[in-house]
């Protein structure tokens, strides 16, 4: 049978009830005191699917309350869709083709994607390199700074730096404004343990930066060195080539505004993948464990030009 024909794909009740298992896998919880005993699931024709009331504050709930799916008219079977398209799809799917799929709004499909990156987002430190495993580090370019003229180096593209550790097969990325030491050193130091060994390229900072761990070399890219035994960034670059196609493939266009969320989708896929033997209906899981504590409000989601011209038009 088709993963798709699973009853919480189409039925909402079905739905709710899946997403309660997971967000409430300790029980049941008021989201506006906390109450964990006095709680009751509401019926009646005219009650909302997946309504309960809290005994205590006297107040009615829901599990959307205080996740991604709250304050949103989308049901939630419709949302379970969206989630496993995302997390099966290698090298993302657009909201024009969610738009599509799942019959609602393209602007509805563009928000309720920004709201699934937020849910596979994972801002903890990395703690690669700990035990004195080996580290690659490198940056890629994509896309165009605010502001900057087009000139035939990258400083006027944006900038992301990724870590990939060798043992665990996991990635961290992030956007950074500069490659000065100064914005790299903190950001690699707090992600990586000091007995690590770190892989490079030949540039400068990395140079500098190596010093601080237990171990350093590189390839020199420029005298086309790409591997020296077990000295290499071929890993790293790797993901790269998946982050590269689909934005340029998939979604063609990001604002430096979006560019972390779009980063922790590639991520999120890239740590949880087959061969780490994880699975499509896992990833899926995974994102729902992350819902929690991430609503995104669509006035936060556009950019400051877009806000200023509705304004203008509403005048």
């Amino acid at each position: 049978m088709s993963v798709l024909s699973r009853p919480e794909f189409h039925d909402e009740e079905a739905a709710y009830a899946y997403v309660e298992a997971r967000v409430w896998a300790n029980g049941r919880v008021c989201p506006h005191c906390g109450e964990c005993e006095r709680t009751g699931k509401l019926g009646g024709k005219s009650t909302r699917i997946g309504t309960y009331k809290c005994y205590s504050c006297r107040k009615p709930f829901t599990v959307k309350i205080g996740t991604i799916f709250e304050s949103s008219h989308v049901p939630m079977n419709l949302w379970l869709q969206a989630i496993y398209l995302m997390c099966a799809s290698k090298k993302g799917i657009s909201s024009n083709q969610l738009h599509r799929t799942l019959g609602v709004t393209l602007k509805t499909a563009w928000f309720m994607s920004h709201r699934i990156r937020e849910a596979m987002r994972n801002d903890t430190l990395a703690g690669f390199g700990a035990g004195g495993g080996v580290v690659e580090v490198d940056e890629t370019f994509i896309g165009r700074e605010p502001g900057m003229e087009k000139k035939a180096a990258y400083h006027h593209k944006m900038k992301v730096l990724t870590l990939v550790d060798r043992s665990t097969g996991r990635a961290k990325s992030m956007v950074v404004d500069d490659l000065k030491v100064s914005t790299l050193m903190p950001i690699i130091r707090e992600n990586i343990a000091k007995e690590a060994t770190l892989y490079t390229d030949e540039a400068s900072h990395y140079t500098r930066i190596g010093k601080h761990f237990a171990s350093h070399d590189f390839t020199t890219h420029k005298s086309g060195e790409y591997v020296r035994g077990d000295v290499h960034t071929n890993t790293v670059e790797g993901y790269f080539s998946v982050f590269k196609r689909g934005m340029k493939g998939v979604y063609q266009h990001c604002g430096k505004k979006h560019l972390h969320r779009y980063l922790a989708e590639y991520e999120f896929r890239y740590n949880n993948r087959a061969a780490l033997d994880v699975n499509d209906a896992a990833r899926a899981d995974f994102t729902l464990n992350g819902v929690v504590g991430k609503r995104v409000l669509y006035r936060d989601s556009l950019g400051a030009q877009t806000l200023r011209r509705r304004r203008r038009c509403q005048i």
